[in-house]
């Protein structure tokens, strides 16, 4: 086994024959956190994004924070929209137990154009998932320490690039890894959430709230435009809440039989678990009147899941101070984990669209250790692209991040209301479904309208392009399968092979490549080129002593370039019988240690890049070991 195989096998692992697969599927308590982590997360920051909401829109109409005790009264019609959209996704998971979710959904029951609107819309969600859920547990370090915030792209990728090793290590493996972060997560905030409700008095009303407040005019929350848009969009904030609510079904193949039961239940703990903690955060917020502040280099900075923390737990103690860095500890690593949800599921959505023909069929393969390797790879590009060209700031990124996936529920959920009355179901599940999908097409436009001028006119130019995209990869594949469909009057052709020797000069491994030459054709010739006229005597000397079967073509070049003559010479050939198979022999040494390959030349990329668009020339390598 070589060494760059035995760094692959430490790094990720040793490959799993495919006889094995069934015991790379997860159990439940496994899969929870894989496919929740990136919804229970969205409890460290949905409730301070409706929070942030009212203060910037406040603070413009000079009434500052007097609104964000509308806090807890949003969560509460968010939690609502959870319990729906669960419902639904429930269906789905029973419906189509093969996954793809709302791919499959829309694709089966509204037909190929909404499904691949669906599909690009995930997949663009996935993307933007992994670059907000890293870029926010990065913040949750920066509050810890400060003095971090210099770093926070340097960090962002680095997480990234950890979390990327992990799933190309497998799925059930990332899973164990990433059970800790999330479990602790549930628990430590959990306990903060009971205690803060049943045990804490609440915080008096800070005097600027009390200020704010007294500004608002009686009839402002009554006839004023401003304050309808200013709810609709800190309820649009609060819904990045139920990104990752999909996860399950769209990787119910992970599950462990009986798939259906399994993830179903997996998604009533989700959705229970998600709804207890987003609004348990909310109305600790209120009930201690938690001021955001914004500035990440304020010294007083924190998030508000750390102010919350604070004001259960005071810092001032020892037990308080331990509780708080382990919360924000936590924090930070569900929030950063939470991105092994669209690690999870991306790779798996892109692999049912390029069986489709959508996508690359590259992107369909599992690697050795039975995970979808090429769309793992792809997915921690683009999202540490994103991380860098936005700064690592959540609050650039979030404005992108629902749109996709409201779109691909509205979709799901109408394809499901379809589905339940094509095979006759209960009219309360096509009912259900049918009101889902209402709702989230509402909030689809709520939240790209309220949006857009913060950067949410990205998103539909993005799947647009992905969209354009598919198209162009599914023609591709129509007119190749086209090309290559075998017809009654086709035939096996006959033709003649000319096999071109490359000799830079006669040594050890060229005779071995004479041999091989031989073998192939009748007609074979030896190419030399030269850039020192000098040495050509030699090299026929050298020829005729070894080599005098096959005839020596001297090819001169007076700009002193390897490739160029070869080129002319094939052209030229070509050109007298373009029926005929040229076979280009590049003899390669393959030397002892890896390092010694950048002391050759290297010929053969070059020849293949130069002739790759010419039919009828093959180049292939016949290699010779040096000891």
């Amino acid at each position: 086994m070589g060494g760059f195989s035995k760094f692959k096998r430490f790094v990720f692992g040793r490959p799993i024959a495919t006889k094995h697969a069934h015991n790379e599927r997860l159990s439940k308590r496994i899969a929870l956190p894989v496919f929740a982590s990136d919804a229970l997360s969205s409890c460290a920051y949905a409730t301070e994004e409706i929070m942030r909401v009212f203060m910037i829109i406040g603070a413009s109409a000079g009434f500052g924070p007097a609104f964000l005790h509308k806090t807890f009264e949003i969560s509460i019609w968010i939690c609502v929209l959870i319990a729906i959209v669960a419902l639904s996704y429930r269906q789905t998971i029973y419906a189509y137990p093969g996954g793809g979710g709302s791919y499959t959904v829309a694709k089966e029951n509204l037909g190929s154009f909404p499904g691949e609107v669906a599909g690009a819309s995930l997949l663009i969600d996935y993307i933007l998932t992994v670059s907000v859920s890293v870029s926010a547990g990065v913040l949750a370090i920066v509050s810890i320490n400060p003095a971090l915030s210099p770093y926070i792209v340097h960090m962002g990728i680095f997480a990234v690039a950890v979390i990327t090793i992990a799933n190309l290590r497998g799925a059930k493996e990332s899973g164990a890894i990433f059970s800790i972060p999330t479990y602790s997560f549930i628990l430590l905030l959990g306990v903060v959430i009971v205690y803060g409700i049943f045990f804490k008095q609440p915080a008096p009303i800070p005097q600027e709230v009390i200020e704010a407040r007294s500004k608002v005019p009686p009839d402002y929350q009554m006839l004023s435009f401003a304050y309808i848009f200013m709810v609709a969009r800190a309820f649009s904030s609060g819904c990045t809440a139920l990104t990752g609510i999909e996860a399950i079904s769209n990787g119910t193949q992970a599950f462990k039989e009986p798939v259906s039961k399994n993830a179903s239940t997996t998604l009533w703990w989700m959705a229970a678990i998600l709804a207890f903690l987003f609004i348990g955060s909310s109305f600790l917020a209120e009930k201690f009147h938690i001021v955001p502040i914004e500035d990440v280099t304020d010294p007083r900075f924190k998030t508000v899941i750390a102010s919350i923390v604070a004001n259960v737990f005071p810092t001032n103690t020892p037990f308080g101070m331990f509780y708080y860095n382990a919360m924000l500890v936590m924090t930070a690593g569900i929030l950063i984990l939470a991105a092994n949800t669209a690690f999870a599921d991306f790779p798996r959505l892109a692999s049912l669209i390029s069986r489709d023909g959508y996508l690359p069929r590259q992107l369909s393969s599992q690697g050795d250790r039975l995970v979808f390797q090429n769309g793992i790879i792809i997915l921690a590009l683009v999202a540490g692209f994103l991380i860098f060209i936005f700064g690592g700031d959540t609050h650039k990124l979030i404005p992108l991040y629902a749109i996709g996936v409201f779109m691909s529920f509205t979709l799901s959920q109408f394809g499901m209301a379809i589905h339940a009355k094509k095979h006759k179901q209960k009219f309360t599940n096509v009912l259900l479904s049918a009101t889902g999908g209402t709702i989230t097409l509402v909030i689809t436009g709520i939240i790209t309208a309220t949006k857009w001028h913060d950067g949410a006119w990205l998103v539909p130019i993005a799947i647009g392009i992905v969209l354009f995209m598919f198209t162009q990869i599914k023609k591709h594949y129509k007119y190749l399968a086209g090309e290559l469909e075998i017809t009654p009057e086709d035939a096996v052709p006959k033709a003649r092979t000319t096999v071109l020797l490359m000799t830079p000069r006669l040594h050890k491994g060229i005779l071995q490549a004479i041999g091989y030459a031989q073998s192939l054709a009748d007609d074979v010739r030896a190419v030399h080129v030269t850039l020192d006229p000098k040495g050509v005597k030699r090299v026929k000397d050298d020829w005729d002593r070894f080599g005098s079967e096959i005839p020596l073509v001297i090819l001169e070049s007076p700009y002193r370039s390897l490739i160029e003559p070869i080129i002319e010479y094939i052209d030229e050939a070509l050109e007298e019988d373009p029926t005929q198979i040229i076979t280009v022999i590049v003899p390669e040494a393959v030397p002892r240690k890896w390092w010694h390959r950048f002391l050759h030349n290297n010929v053969a990329i070059a020849l293949k890049i130069a002739l790759g668009q010419r039919k009828n020339v093959v180049i292939t390598n016949v290699r010779y070991f040096l000891k």
